[in-house]
């Protein structure tokens, strides 16, 4: 498996230079996510010279993610056509980038932003409006090899790991996979204190479709209503089993991204050594 970071970018692609490529080597990561925030603003030199800064450090070309927002559920049917374009935009430049998977987000209905809670998001109108803007999507990425990486989570309408293998049921591409990102899912305390049985869960369910995985950890806040924070990987109050997560991907794609991610880029090294520490306690290394 390959150790990444999304993050240690300060911008989007413009912002990727040889300079940062060399902090992300000294911080012992093999690629970096590539953001891009107008897929046709990158002209085919432009593409060239990212191919050959990734290719002389050794760096796999990784994950694109498109900076868009939720509307790929919107009501307004404008909005969502825009935004299948951008996305389908984005499996374009992916392709010519040679990046083996462009990130999708399911969207909200939330005007405030794409991973934030809204009342219809788990309404059957909304999850009919996804799996028709993923087809049209996965289309395109039918016709040029690319996987479609999917991320999911509890307040958006992909919200459990058997939506996730329902999106990918009814879409009915082979280029539709998912992103493992458990901390997205955990929506109770039961999910909270055990997070085994669902990482487990998406691998027993589509084992064939996990294409990488976002490394990031969580913990209970305590009070009287149910609260949960990101936290660091591998810290005493982290409670996301991520032996599970790596050995389930060690056996399911071993040749998956693992990228470290939302964090400030003085706490990235701190979440890298302790998802290293994690490879190691199950004896996982690193390509």
């Amino acid at each position: 498996m390959l150790l990444g970071v999304a993050g240690l970018v300060p911008g989007d692609w413009k912002s990727i230079d040889g300079a940062v490529l060399d902090n992300v080597a000294e911080h012992g990561f093999k690629t970096v996510q590539i953001r891009v925030t107008d897929p046709q603003s990158l002209k085919d030199n432009d593409v060239t010279r990212l191919k050959a800064m990734f290719s002389g450090r050794g760096f796999a070309m990784p994950q694109t993610v498109g900076n868009y927002g939720g509307k790929l559920i919107a009501e307004d049917e404008s909005e969502r056509r825009e935004e299948i374009k951008f996305v389908k935009r984005m499996v374009n430049l992916t392709a010519r980038l040679g990046s083996p998977n462009t990130y999708l987000r399911p969207g909200s209905l939330n005007p405030k932003g794409g991973w934030l809670p809204h009342p219809q998001n788990h309404s059957p109108e909304v999850w009919d409006r996804l799996v028709d803007s993923t087809k049209q999507i996965c289309r395109v990425a039918d016709n040029e090899g690319i996987m479609i990486a999917v991320e999911g989570g509890a307040v958006c309408p992909v919200s459990t790991p058997q939506k996730m293998k329902d999106l990918i049921d009814e879409v009915g591409s082979k280029n539709l996979g998912f992103n493992m990102d458990p901390v997205n899912f955990i929506d109770s305390l039961d999910t909270a204190y055990d997070s085994t049985s669902l990482i487990n869960e998406f691998y027993e369910l589509i084992p064939d479709r996990i294409v990488g995985a976002h490394a990031k950890d969580f913990t209970v806040v305590e009070g009287l209503l149910t609260h949960f924070e990101e936290s660091i990987i591998d810290q005493p109050e982290s409670l996301l089993d991520n032996e599970a997560l790596l050995l389930g991907l060690q056996k399911v794609n071993p040749n998956a991204h693992v990228l470290v991610e939302h964090l400030p880029d003085d706490k990235i090294p701190i979440a890298a050594a302790g998802i290293r520490r994690v490879a190691e306690r199950v004896g996982i290394e690193w390509d």
